[in-house]
């Protein structure tokens, strides 16, 4: 059982939340889209607090929530013992060994919290004794991979097929076992619409997208012009949201803050000559010999990516974990905008940890942020920069809106959620929240004519990876 700290606040609720609270009451299976920082998980407690003094949950019938491993431990609890008005729950996080879940399970709460690494451990203990009547999927994305089995998901489909393990085994309760399901997330298809069965199927069990997969991408979607993949038709955007519009609610801030729009300030270097033309060769040959003579091979187009976003940065993995400088641009440029923010500190984003090792070695005073006590040293403003990836400043990270408003991205990765969450770390509606009128002014260090470039458009137009290399690729040939 999480202990309980002393309670600091009465939830106040602001004007976002009570259309969440009553939406989740009024649609029983639903969808709710609000970034971060809007209130979600205090209106999702709340809209459980409705429901347990109307007598529809208890420790008879508890609800689990499913999350990434650092949001079933921490997050939820954390909210749970924030708030007055929660502190009757008992929350219970099952985590730890299998003999320590083992032992959690006895105990009686209101909420289970359980990471989805975890899913397929918990269904198979329970089967046909499932005891969740509600089911909260946090980060609703985790599930996008589902995909129906031919006769049904259930308790008899023991082998996930198509789906991934984690979506499978939750899915094989999800309909005959579960009387409320939940599905929280940011945006609504994070990576493209093609994302947004698999996670609705939880809510509708296919009513409203198509039975299968296979319908949803036959009503909606196309080949692509190149023969890899499948883009949206011309009206699928507006079809598709018009189609949940009944069991999903999107919470945008602007209908309820005045909020700015972060100051987008692309930051273009070139590689220095030699840099340059290792990088082309590279690029073509897919091999370079470095200064210092080691040889470079990239072996597979994945390989060819990450050591062209490596060359971008500046060093060169050698034989992991070693590297091997080969230019310095993006760190002059980091030292610009460091002499131009005004002494106000830096977050910034670094891809790969030769990236880190530079900029520590390079600016006094920067801390990673990957640990506590380089996290506990930006937070109370001791350090002028804290580095992070962003794969580790998802939930679970707060705090850094008070220190600055200022995001570097030094390296860019082609996963456009992680990026997005290390942005609202310290995005506008952070910002309101900790009362600082300032515009969030957002640095893109991008080497020039490099995959810097692609991985960026890959993020205005939510492409896939293999699209953003090709359109890449071709603007390449053609310069």
């Amino acid at each position: 059982m999480m202990p309980q700290v002393s309670v600091v606040e009465k939830l106040i609720l602001r004007p976002p939340q009570p259309p969440m609270i009553k939406f989740i009451r009024d649609v029983k299976r639903c969808g709710l889209w609000a970034g971060m920082g809007i209130g979600k998980t205090p209106a999702v407690l709340m809209a459980l607090d409705i429901m347990a003094l109307m007598g529809e949950i208890d420790d008879r019938y508890p609800a689990l929530v499913a999350g990434p491993a650092r949001v079933a431990r921490d997050t939820w609890s954390d909210e749970v013992a924030k708030w007055a008005q929660f502190s009757h729950f008992v929350i219970v996080s099952l985590s730890g060994t299998p003999a320590e879940r083992l032992q959690k399970l006895k105990q009686k709460a209101h909420i289970y919290t359980i990471s989805y690494e975890l899913l397929p451990w918990l269904v198979e203990h329970w089967l046909g004794r499932w005891p969740y009547r509600i089911v909260i999927a946090d980060e609703l994305e985790r599930l996008k991979g589902f995909r129906e089995k031919a006769h049904g998901t259930n308790l008899r489909s023991a082998k996930s097929g198509a789906s991934g393990k984690r979506a499978h085994a939750i899915g094989r309760v999800a309909h005959n076992l579960t009387d409320r399901w939940i599905n929280l997330g940011g945006t609504p298809a994070p990576a493209g619409l093609k994302d947004l069965w698999g996670s609705t199927w939880f809510l509708d069990h296919g009513e409203r997208l198509g039975r299968t997969f296979t319908a949803f991408k036959d009503r909606w979607f196309r080949l692509r012009w190149s023969g890899v993949g499948i883009e949206p038709l011309p009206f699928a955007d507006k079809e598709i949201h018009a189609a949940l519009a009944d069991i999903c609610l999107t919470v945008d801030p602007k209908d309820y803050f005045d909020l700015k729009d972060p100051i987008i300030n692309p930051i273009k270097v070139k590689l220095p000559p030699k840099a340059r033309a290792l990088y082309d060769k590279l690029e073509k040959e897919m091999f370079i010999k470095l200064d210092s003579g080691v040889d470079i091979n990239a072996l597979t187009a994945a390989g060819l990516t990450n050591k062209c976003l490596q060359m971008a940065n500046g060093a060169m993995y050698t034989q992991h974990p070693q590297w091997e400088e080969v230019h310095r641009a993006k760190i002059e440029a980091l030292e610009s905008v460091v002499s131009e923010s005004g002494g106000m500190p830096l977050l910034v984003q670094y891809s790969f940890q030769s990236d880190k090792a530079r900029i520590l070695n390079t600016f006094k005073g920067a801390v990673d942020l990957s640990t506590n006590k380089g996290l506990a040293a930006f937070k109370h403003g001791d350090s002028p920069m804290g580095v992070a990836h962003p794969d580790s400043m998802g939930h679970g990270i707060d705090g850094l809106q008070y220190v600055t408003n200022q995001l570097v991205r030094f390296g860019h990765i082609w996963k456009y959620g992680s990026t997005s969450q290390m942005f609202e770390r310290i995005g506008p509606m952070r910002q309101l929240q900790a009362g600082l009128d300032r515009a969030v002014f957002v640095h893109n260090i991008i080497s020039s004519e490099t995959l810097d470039e692609g991985v960026l458009e890959a993020h205005i137009g939510h492409q896939g990876v293999q699209d953003a290399l090709l359109n890449y690729m071709n603007r390449k040939r053609k310069s």
